[in-house]
């Protein structure tokens, strides 16, 4: 299908929140007797699914500390739960175990969960922690474990699945979906967007939504916004670059260890946190003695899961982009200590590092100054989804945005508006080792 030389809707990526957005506006537009999906046209520069969503770990889960995470994740796990199957999604739920330092953390936000109906379970202590986790696997160690938050929703998707998923019910509401399309500039007229420019012809658009994932750097100043930013906080006003770029410790360790639960079931996704010294399951070594954190999931012919990302700073090589990039690509020190975490959580584990098998993992992602989202009105029409990575657990945003330019209010959105940098209204830190605590 030619580029059109005219469409009221252009979305940009065909990522979870690109296809999210153009199926969810589509669907709106259609309710609402305001149009149709046939007002919108999706460009993607290579194929659906190409970037961070074809990659990625495809974990849903509501386990953050800060109120505007919770109501999101909590719309988004809606979404998943409205086409399970289209969309690969297996409803396992998700644990998080944690030291005493983050007990608290997950007391909140059990708390939080109850109040907004989300299905969660909160144990304390370490004796509770292990007469819980143990009925469900039990060779799982809990030793100066205080705290299990165990989500009775979420879960993981196949990020095949879903991506093709996302991209059939776009289409089923009539959405245009091109590939092979680079957008390679903005005619842009009085402050606002005129024409989207790509290699294949300019599309004149009325309103553009940005949902370019690890590229959210590139578009935005591509729209001339700035690249760098005043952040204030309680500690004063510090400028920062408005993305940071951060190598994601992601990866598949195949092994002929069975994961199943006490009953043969799918486990729930599991995620650990702790603060004693990691030790090295294939040399003994201690990796680290600063507090870690690893997360997996079962996957064909093992585990698949990660850990914190390394910070890479403001300038990285995205292209060729993933797996075919050498410095996408995990290196051997994820292995060892994704496995460490894996070898001190299960006893199933121990000692089978030397046997795994590694493929290529890992990539890049583009983080905002607080490595939170960003989701705002740019300029008066261009919609910006910058989501610092956070696109499979996020899938809802594409249904709020799709409200919000439909007449509707998004309430959800609004605390990750780009103006609480310079408001100081940033979201509150937990004690986790991970960037978006």
């Amino acid at each position: 299908m030619a580029v059109p030389a005219k469409s009221k809707y252009v979305v940009i990526g065909a990522g979870v929140h690109g296809l999210s957005t153009a199926y969810h506006l589509g669907r709106a537009l259609r309710e609402k007797g305001q149009g149709s999906g046939a007002d919108i046209v999706l460009l993607e520069k290579k194929r659906v699914g190409a970037g961070a969503s074809g990659i990625a770990c495809g974990v849903v889960r509501n386990f953050y500390y800060q109120p505007a995470m919770n109501e999101i994740m909590r719309i988004s796990v809606g979404v998943w739960e409205e086409h399970p199957d289209v969309l690969g999604y297996h409803p396992v739920g998700y644990i998080a175990a944690v030291p005493e330092p983050q007990a608290g953390d997950l007391v909140t936000i059990a708390k939080r969960h109850a109040e907004i109906g989300y299905k969660s379970e909160i144990i304390l202590g370490e004796k509770d922690c292990h007469k819980h986790m143990v009925e469900i696997l039990p060779d799982f160690h809990t030793e100066g474990i205080e705290a299990v938050l165990h989500e009775k929703q979420g879960g993981y998707a196949e990020r095949d699945i879903t991506v093709a998923g996302l991209a059939q019910l776009a289409r089923s509401e009539g959405v245009s979906i091109l590939e092979g399309v680079e957008v390679t500039g903005f005619d842009i007229r009085g402050g606002s967007v005129h024409a989207v420019e790509t290699n294949q012809g300019t599309v004149e658009a009325e309103m553009v939504i940005v949902a370019p994932g690890p590229w959210a750097g590139h578009f935005w100043e591509m729209l001339g916004l700035p690249m760098e930013i005043d952040v204030h906080s309680a500690q004063g006003v510090q400028r920062r670059p408005m993305f940071n770029y951060m190598k994601l410790q992601e990866g598949e360790v195949h092994t002929d260890v069975s994961y199943a639960t006490a009953s043969g079931g799918e486990p729930p996704v599991i995620h650990v946190d702790h603060t004693i010294p990691l030790v090295s399951d294939m040399t003994g070594q201690v990796i680290t003695d600063k507090p870690w954190g690893i997360y997996f999931k079962r996957d064909k012919g093992g585990v698949q899961g990660g850990a914190v990302p390394i910070s890479l700073g403001p300038k990285v090589n995205l292209e060729p982009y993933g797996h075919d990039n050498p410095e996408h690509v995990v290196d051997e020190s994820f292995a060892d200590y994704f496995t460490a975490g894996l070898a001190w959580t299960l006893d199933r584990f121990k000692g089978k590092s030397r046997s795994y098998k590694q493929r290529p993992n890992g990539g890049i992602g583009a983080f905002t100054p607080d490595n939170f989202p960003v989701f705002d009105l740019m300029l008066p029409n261009v919609y910006v989804v910058a989501d610092s990575n956070h696109g499979f657990k996020m899938l809802g945003v594409g249904k709020e945005v799709a409200s919000l330019l439909t007449g509707g209010s998004a309430e959800a959105l609004k605390p990750f508006r780009f103006s609480r940098f310079s408001d100081g209204a940033l979201h509150p830190k937990s004690h986790s080792p991970y960037p978006w605590a």
